[in-house]
């Protein structure tokens, strides 16, 4: 398995205590997915290798869409500020080897460091709402030790640093994604896609890459309403994969082509998407820019 991370989420042995959303769902997916699908056991790490781009279809032809209205006047974050994101999220509560319970929407307000070198704190949350993590306290985003600008830490100036285009940015996901149990590498590399898109202010170059990439992985899914978790029905990309126990879904605004949200799903082997049980989703309310952690941004985006 590769040495890989998703999202400013701390390694693998702080994941639980935080139970960040999107982390959270793949967390129950390794928990119950012998509920659902066995144990698939280990993926292969073929990695990526660069080929044609997928044939167009609705999906390829979607995300040229929205990788052409990408923003273009995104002000760089500076390294003493942190990025703001707030969420709606609502995750698995069931019992581990039962049915799926998807608990209560609650608000999740994450605070991710931009300071270079390596840290070990990288970040902050407070959550709110029933079945919210430790509700109303601010809880620093923590590493065993100290992690640099990545996946597990995705600072404004490492998302700048990426490849534009879009096989070398796939080889680099590929390269530095890790894969859970109940995945395959290509849905792992699609889920980490999703984790970044819901978390950071990007800057536009890596957002437009980021979305041919996809476009060049074969497989993906238009799907015409898609509901996130804040209840806003868009247009949305998934990524179905027989050797995966899971599939996400990502959901963007029908008007606007602006990401919404995410919705994880556990599979059912060859059967069809209706077949599939949704197992946790989430939606993105507001990004901006604070001085500090804890402070919500006068400004921010929807």
């Amino acid at each position: 398995m590769r040495r890989g991370v998703v999202r400013p989420f701390p390694p693998q042995d702080a994941r639980l205590a935080l139970a960040l959303p999107a982390m959270a769902l793949v967390l129950a997916g390794a928990l119950a997915v012998a509920y659902i699908a066995g144990d698939h056991g280990s993926v292969p790490e073929a990695g990526y290798t660069a080929s044609a781009p997928a044939r167009p279809n609705a999906a390829t032809v979607t995300l040229g869409r929205i990788a052409a209205a990408v923003k273009t006047d995104v002000t760089p974050v500076k390294e003493d500020q942190f990025v703001y994101v707030q969420r709606l999220a609502r995750e698995n509560k069931g019992a581990f080897g039962g049915r799926v319970v998807l608990g209560a929407a609650h608000k999740e307000e994450i605070w991710t460091a931009q300071k270079p070198g390596r840290a070990a704190t990288t970040g902050w949350l407070r959550s709110s709402g029933k079945d919210a993590v430790m509700p109303g306290q601010l809880i620093p985003i923590t590493s065993a030790t100290p992690v640099g600008p990545g996946l597990w830490y995705p600072t404004y100036t490492w998302l700048a640093s990426l490849p534009t285009g879009p096989d070398g940015l796939l080889e680099a996901l590929y390269d530095q994604t890790t894969v859970e149990k109940c995945e395959s590498e290509d849905e792992a590399v699609f889920r980490t896609i999703g984790d970044l898109l819901g978390s950071v202010i990007m800057p536009p170059e890596a957002a437009s890459a980021l979305y041919k990439a996809v476009a060049r992985m074969p497989g993906t899914t238009r799907i015409p309403d898609a509901v996130d978790a804040a209840g806003r029905h868009g247009i949305a990309i998934t990524y179905r994969d027989s050797g995966s126990a899971t599939r996400s879904v990502l959901i963007f605004g029908k008007d606007t082509l602006a990401y919404f949200g995410s919705q994880a799903y556990f599979t059912r082997g060859a059967g069809g998407a209706g077949d599939d049980v949704l197992f946790g989703t989430d939606a993105v309310m507001q990004r901006g820019v604070a001085d500090r952690q804890g402070d919500v941004p006068a400004k921010t985006v929807g």
